[in-house]
């Protein structure tokens, strides 16, 4: 619920203050967090620490820092103050849902089956946090966004200590490698994975883009409540949350990760056909379809480094799948994705169709790179 207030609401809220032209450097704290803490915790939870209580402490640090960059914001105060206490939000947050992830896998008989009927509690919270900023508070482009947010990490953090199962460290090893969560690096030696984390990276390049640009456009095609029409990709997860499980354990990990990606491809395109038509109900299509493209790819994503990985690198290699697809791929796509927006969308509104369809293209390499790279290795029960 936490990142699902503010998150629809930044680019706005940041606008209406003057700071429009802050917003790529502001998303880029997000990558660059991304890639400094997740796997460095990760090695933490594998070798030393309760997995647990490291989530319990990042969510609190993260409710404190939220609260004081919002309130500098509010306040009028320095840009940088806003950008420095956002950033360490951003340090303490990355880690999170890796944490929740390993404890989740850890602690499921049937984590399979079970983990995507787990995680659809992320989906309906990121929804209420929406609903909440829109339709209760009428913050879009208001600090309560903030506030709720850091609100909603303060009750996980309390939830965390007193209600997690405990999850302690499995991880034997005593290398500095692994104490420092550097482990998981060594899975980038095999094919697969090295093709798996490099397609990851890429295809996250053109998904900053929605989440930052997504919502300014609605308002562009006349939309008032753009963080509550947002939540339609969670609505839309849901469901797909429900049936995931089945198609993993049905269908080899390659076909689904393929259906995926093609469909990020017609996320965009959709999203560039509403540039030309400039009829809303596009673009919200593509929305929509982004809820099945997240599902499909990074819920299986989660699941598959679970089979693959040794129980002593199975935090690092959550927190490596943070790294690439929440750091690498993402910075690289605040910076290339900001510069497209300011070369290809003028001041009146034009160019937002040749904008979503630079995305389309990236994402449609990315399904030619992976279909022709990735083998698949013989798993349990035959799948690969």
């Amino acid at each position: 619920m936490g990142p699902g207030s503010w998150t629809p609401a930044l680019t706005n809220a940041l606008t209406a203050r003057g700071m429009g032209e802050w917003v790529p450097l502001v998303f880029l704290m997000i990558p660059v967090a991304a890639l400094i803490s997740p796997v460095l915790v990760g090695g933490l939870a594998d070798h030393n620490v309760a997995a647990e209580k490291l989530f319990g402490w990042c969510s609190l640090v993260c409710a404190v820092a939220l609260g004081c960059a919002f309130r500098c914001l509010e306040l009028g105060w320095s840009e940088w103050w806003f950008v420095g206490w956002f950033m360490v939000a951003s340090l303490v947050s990355a880690p999170t849902w890796g944490l929740l992830t390993t404890i989740s896998l850890a602690n499921l008989e049937d984590a399979e089956r079970e983990f995507p009927r787990v995680r659809v509690a992320g989906t309906v919270g990121w929804m209420a946090g929406g609903w909440l900023v829109s339709y209760v508070l009428h913050a879009d482009a208001g600090v309560g966004a903030g506030y709720t947010a850091a609100a909603c990490r303060l009750i996980a953090a309390g939830m965390a200590f007193r209600l997690l199962p405990k999850t302690p460290p499995p991880g034997t090893g005593r290398s500095w490698k692994n104490r420092l969560g550097l482990g998981a690096f060594g899975l980038m030696k095999q094919r697969d994975h090295a093709v798996f984390f490099g397609v990851t990276a890429a295809f996250s390049v053109p998904l900053a883009a929605f989440y930052m640009y997504g919502p300014e456009f609605l308002m562009v095609l006349g939309d008032e409540r753009p963080a509550g029409t947002m939540t339609i990709a969670q609505l839309v997860e849901v469901g797909c949350m429900l049936v995931v499980g089945a198609a993993m354990t049905r269908y080899r990990v390659k076909v689904v990760l393929m259906w995926a990606i093609g469909l990020g491809v017609m996320r965009f395109v959709f999203s560039a056909w509403a540039g030309v038509t400039w009829w809303c109900g596009w673009h919200v299509l593509g929305i929509a379809l982004h809820g099945v493209v997240y599902t499909f790819y990074f819920i299986t994503a989660q699941v598959f480094l679970n089979r693959r990985v040794d129980k002593g690198l199975r935090a690092q290699a959550q927190g490596l799948l943070t790294v690439v697809s929440a750091g690498v791929g993402p910075l690289i796509g605040t910076l290339v994705c900001g510069w497209l927006r300011r070369v290809l969308v003028t001041p009146d509104g034009e160019g937002w169709a040749l904008f979503w369809a630079a995305l389309a293209g990236m994402s449609a390499l990315c399904f030619v790179v992976f279909a022709l790279t990735y083998k698949g290795a013989p798993v349990s029960g035959g799948r690969k």
